[in-house]
C-alpha cells in the first residue's frame, strides 16, 4: 500500500453529520502540522493562522464598550476552537455559550485532535457547548446576550449549507436581535464584505452597521459585519 504524500492532507475523521458530511484532515507533521475541518466538500476553516477567530471576538467586545464590565456572548460554530480559546483568555466575559451543531466537531475537541487549541476553554467554567442547531437556539432559548459572534459559513452569501441561508434571513436576523440585550452586538465573519448583508442589518433594525477588514498575511482580507440592537 502507497504512502501518502509528504504534503497530501491525511483524513483523521470523517462521519455523516446533521447536515451532511463532515472530515477533519490534518496535513503535515508534528509542530507543522495544520488541521482542516471540511464540510460538504466545503473547506471551512483550518488550524493554520486563527487571526480572523481571534479579531471577531474583539471586534464584538470593542463594539459592546468597556461600560459592560461582564458581559456574555455567544459563539455560533465551534470551528477549531479559536474563537472559543481566545474568549476563554479574556476575563472580562462573565458566560461564553457555544453552539455547534454537529457532535463530530465537538469530540474532536473533547479529547481528540483539536483538544491543544480548546482544551483549556473547556475546563473553564463561564464555558458552555450546546449541541444544538443554531437558528433553533436563537428561535427558543430565553436566555440573553450581550454579543453574538457568528461563523459558521463562509458568510453570509457562501453559506455551508442551504439551510444556512434562514440565519441571514429577515427572521434570521430578528431571531438574533431578539437574544441581544439592549446595546448588544451582533457580530457576522464572512470571507469577503457583502453590502447586501449591511442593508439586510440595517433593514432588521441594528444601529451602527459596519464592516470592519481584517488584514491577512495573503490574500484577501476577511472581513466582521457588525451591528448593534439599539437600546
Amino acid at each position: 500500500m502507497p504512502f501518502p504524500a509528504a504534503d497530501a492532507p491525511v483524513t483523521l475523521d470523517r462521519r455523516e453529520g446533521s447536515c451532511g458530511e463532515v472530515v477533519l484532515r490534518r496535513r503535515g507533521s508534528g509542530e507543522e502540522s495544520v488541521h482542516e475541518i471540511i464540510a460538504n466538500g466545503c473547506f471551512l476553516m483550518d488550524t493554520s493562522d486563527g487571526r480572523s477567530e481571534r479579531l471577531l471576538v474583539d471586534a464584538a467586545r470593542r463594539a459592546i464598550g468597556t461600560g459592560n464590565v461582564a458581559p456574555r456572548v455567544l459563539i455560533g460554530g465551534l470551528g477549531v476552537g479559536f474563537s472559543l480559546a481566545h474568549a476563554a483568555a479574556d476575563p472580562s466575559w462573565r458566560r461564553i455559550a457555544v453552539v455547534e451543531r454537529e457532535q463530530a466537531i465537538i469530540d474532536w475537541h473533547r479529547g481528540g485532535p483539536l483538544a491543544a487549541i480548546s482544551g483549556d476553554a473547556l475546563g473553564d467554567p463561564r464555558c458552555v457547548i450546546l449541541h444544538t442547531d443554531l437558528l433553533e437556539h436563537l428561535h427558543s432559548t430565553t436566555d440573553r446576550y450581550d454579543a453574538l459572534c457568528l461563523d459558521i459559513d463562509n458568510g453570509p452569501d457562501w453559506t455551508v449549507t442551504e439551510d444556512n441561508g434562514d440565519l441571514y434571513s429577515p427572521s434570521g436576523l430578528a431571531a438574533c436581535k431578539s437574544a441581544l440585550d439592549p446595546g448588544g452586538v451582533l457580530a457576522v465573519w464572512s470571507a469577503k464584505p457583502s453590502t447586501s448583508f449591511e442593508d439586510a442589518l440595517r433593514n432588521a433594525g441594528f444601529s451602527g452597521v459596519r464592516t470592519e477588514e481584517i488584514r491577512l498575511a495573503r490574500g484577501v482580507p476577511d472581513v466582521v459585519h457588525l451591528g448593534v440592537r439599539p437600546a
